[in-house]
């Protein structure tokens, strides 16, 4: 499979940089193609300002307008997205890639607007890798946004043919050494398995 992974996080010292490095091996070792796009390293602009917006609706300017990222997106099998998440929803920037990379042209087809129709049929997997840093009871308090991106929002995209994975590590700011360590053995191995 030719495998898009979206990560975000701005550190690279960070813990989702080995959670990123033990996932990229799991896939490597199953022999899948990886395109990796780092949004804070490639400077990727989430802002949909006035002139973006305006082109939105018009199919042929919104893909224009986005053509560097939508290329990626639409050559993908599988689609990973790795994220920390803050205040119960993901990173404003990964939520701007949303916003850009999920619209007329490159995701769904407005042509009829009481019947939006999905584009990204083609896409056969979908992967969440989150982190939290409060525990799992008060994400289903706040009905855990990030879970929903993931597990509701993005299928439909596909048809809801894409088969949809979810792997989150809750309470990390005091997640034991051991704790972290078996997550990120978990996520090498369901990659390996993809």
């Amino acid at each position: 499979m030719h495998v898009l992974y979206v990560y975000c996080h701005p550190l690279a010292d960070s813990f989702h940089a080995a959670i990123r490095s033990e996932a990229l091996a799991g896939l490597a070792q199953a022999g899948h193609t990886i395109d990796l796009l780092d949004l804070y390293a490639e400077g990727f602009d989430p802002i949909l300002n006035a002139e973006l917006r305006r082109d939105y609706h018009d199919p042929v300017l919104n893909r224009r307008n986005n053509e560097a990222y939508a290329a990626r997106l639409t050559a993908a099998n599988a689609l990973i997205v790795q994220f920390p998440t803050w205040s119960f929803g993901p990173p404003a920037i990964l939520k701007g890639w949303f916003d850009r990379m999920f619209g007329p042209g490159i995701a769904l087809d407005l042509s009829d607007p009481a019947h939006a129709k999905p584009m990204l049929q083609h896409i056969e997997r979908i992967v969440g890798i989150a982190t939290y840093g409060r525990p799992r009871w008060q994400a289903i308090g706040m009905a855990d946004p990030p879970r929903k991106i993931i597990k509701r929002y993005l299928p439909w995209f596909t048809g809801g043919k894409a088969r949809v994975s979810y792997h989150a590590l809750y309470h990390m700011n005091v997640a034991t050494a051991n704790k972290r360590n078996r997550f990120l053995a978990k996520l090498r191995r369901e990659m390996a398995r993809f």
